[in-house]
């Protein structure tokens, strides 16, 4: 507010007296999102083949199943999921890949972070475009309306989450075992290593989650009514610190494990094997 008590002139979309390169930020995170969505997309899409089951590798013994496909509730014959393959009541006309019972979930979580909101509300829609720039709408709903009031639904996306890192740890844990069922030995591979740090930054991701601080803290206004509740809350704020370093890292690296496991899957690149034991 000015001296005179009267606020000042709103800015013109795109108007600013910053002169540095405040553009490149939105851009950057545009371009990534972009780049992760559509990727996805297309990788979800793939399973619609199920002579070709790309998002899982099980040659020379190894079992790695993309995060992507985490757990698999409905497989293809190469890798049949918990409940087989293709349900009978799934509608003939529309395609089928076991993503869509599972990616909606991770997808839910991230696009309702808190973390993600800012991003994603700069980059796409332009709301604001950065800090001290105009932005196109000069008005305010925040987010007790439709449609913004369903990111409250953040906090419910993240006890599922918290669930598939103790399902995706499990498939680090058998990206370590190698062989056929009954004689399986002890290995590290590049694969298993790729699915161990994939787990280690999405738990990162998760567990430094906002909601996830609030509910271990015990929903205080004041954390140190409950000193076990403190050391809880202090604990995830260790994580949450470091939020949007997590968030990128682990999409990033979650993409690039499903990228790993698709080109051992159709013989391109080749899982090299440190030891077995």
């Amino acid at each position: 507010m000015s001296s005179l008590g009267v606020l000042p002139k709103q800015r013109h979309f795109g108007e600013t007296t910053r002169v540095d390169a405040w553009w490149m930020q939105p851009t950057l995170v545009f371009l990534g999102f972009t780049s992760f969505i559509v990727y996805s997309t297309w990788a979800a899409f793939q399973g619609t083949d199920p002579t070709h089951c790309y998002y899982w590798y099980g040659g020379d013994g190894a079992n790695y199943l993309s995060p992507f496909y985490s757990p698999t509730l409905f497989g293809s014959v190469p890798h049949p999921g918990i409940f087989g393959v293709t349900p009978s009541w799934w509608p003939a006309l529309l395609p089928f890949s076991p993503a869509f019972f599972i990616m909606w979930i991770p997808a839910g979580f991230r696009f309702t972070c808190y973390y993600y909101r800012g991003a994603y509300y700069k980059a796409f829609w332009l709301d604001p475009v950065n800090c001290a720039v105009g932005e196109a709408r000069g008005t305010y709903w925040g987010e007790r309306y439709l449609p913004l009031i369903l990111q409250n639904v953040h906090r419910y996306f993240m006890y599922l989450a918290v669930i598939f890192i103790a399902i995706l740890g499990r498939d680090a844990w058998d990206s370590l075992w190698f062989g056929d069922e009954g004689a399986k030995h002890f290995g590290v591979a590049v694969g298993s290593l790729v699915l161990i740090v994939n787990v280690v930054l999405l738990a990162g991701y998760t567990f430094g989650c906002h909601s996830l601080r609030h509910l271990v803290g015990g929903f205080l206004d004041a954390k140190s009514k409950a000193s076990a509740c403190a050391s809880c809350y202090n604990a995830v704020s260790c994580l949450n610190r470091k939020h949007m370093l997590w968030a990128w890292m682990s999409l990033i690296w979650v993409g690039l494990t499903d990228v790993y496991i698709r080109l051992c899957a159709m013989g391109v690149l080749h899982d090299f094997r440190f030891f077995t034991l």
